[in-house]
């Protein structure tokens, strides 16, 4: 009965994905969604939505002081490791255009969207504790090595006799509003410290105005539908066939080397004992390590001139299969005592 449930509860936090995305799709076909409207919407999830959804997600942080460094150093290596093995998945194709996006699919994963509530399930309060401080080094690791990836073999540091390599890369890092919005979530956390030597008037007066504050709130919820509607009209049936090698490198990379890795490293660490790791750690390992593909990807790598389509596709195909291995990785460190 709890595997059913843990199964029922898997499908239940992955099809809204699909349907959302089935229905941008539909949308296209019966004309509500044009080209243009389309490309203006990638847009906007870029520029706007999803900054904003970082900025909110890191600010609602009281402070960095609860750490598990074993937990983040741990999860750090992975997410390196997994970077760097990336970049053999990156080299199966030649297409410049969608090495990025085979490199991003590895490593980054829909944690943002599907961590609290998994890791709620698995282990209650402490999950989502585990879940909202990882999240502070994990959601600016991916967006920078994202931008990494995404520019490195199609950005001007990528050609000869534009500029610098590094210089360039590290403009394209600064200037992404995804960056910006993360390094604004961190600054704001750092700052709340000093909210308390403010005079009291002041602290009244911002703790009753709140507007802005739900007018964040606002744009960051509308950033993940309106995304997934965006990723379902820009979804091309008939090119699956085309990218069907690298579709499955990156269902591969995503769906089992990063599990591999990041949950089957960290049992085998627990087991020899030079790791402690409580129930808590395990769900966030879970939630960050045995989701699909970030659904910013598929926006981020169309907005920056990288193959969109294949990035979408890795969103629908990682999303379809990602109820089993999460269904699986449950099953296996709750049969070991872990969650």
């Amino acid at each position: 009965m709890e595997q059913l449930s843990i199964l029922l509860f898997a499908m239940n936090s992955i099809f809204p994905v699909i349907l959302l995305v089935a229905l941008g799709y539909f949308f296209k076909v019966r004309g509500f969604f044009t080209e243009e409207f389309l490309r203006i919407g990638n847009k906007t999830v870029f520029r706007v939505l999803l900054p904003v959804l970082l900025f909110t997600n890191l600010a609602d942080l009281d402070s960095f002081a609860e750490l598990n460094w074993d937990a983040v150093l741990y999860v750090l290596a992975v997410v390196a490791l997994l970077f760097a093995l990336g970049l053999l998945f990156a080299r199966s194709t030649p297409d410049r255009r969608q090495k990025g996006v085979l490199l991003q699919g590895v490593f980054r994963s829909n944690f943002a969207l599907v961590g609290v509530p998994l890791a709620q399930l698995m282990a209650g309060e402490k999950g989502v504790q585990a879940v909202a401080l990882l999240s502070a080094f994990t959601i600016p690791l991916f967006n920078v090595l994202s931008v990494v990836a995404l520019t490195m073999y199609v950005g001007p540091e990528a050609r000869p006799g534009v500029g610098g390599r590094a210089g360039g890369a590290l403009k394209g890092i600064l200037r992404n509003p995804l960056i910006i919005g993360v390094l604004a979530g961190i600054g704001w956390v750092l700052l709340k410290p000093l909210a308390g030597q403010m005079p009291p008037v002041i602290t009244a007066f911002f703790g009753k105005c709140t507007f802005v504050g739900t007018a964040l709130e606002y744009l960051a919820r509308a950033s993940t539908p309106v995304a997934l509607l965006v990723l379902g009209g820009q979804f091309e049936m008939d090119s699956v066939r085309g990218l069907r090698k690298q579709i499955t490198l990156g269902v591969l990379g995503r769906l089992l080397l990063a599990p591999l890795l990041g949950i089957g490293g960290a049992v085998l660490l627990q087991c020899r004992g030079i790791l402690q790791f409580d129930n808590g750690i395990f769900a966030a390992l879970i939630s960050l390590f045995g989701t699909p593909a970030a659904v910013a990807s598929a926006v981020m790598a169309e907005e920056m001139g990288n193959d969109g389509q294949l990035a979408g596709q890795l969103v629908v195909w990682t999303t379809l299969l990602s109820a089993g291995v999460i269904f699986g990785a449950v099953v296996l460190v709750r049969a070991l005592g872990l969650v």
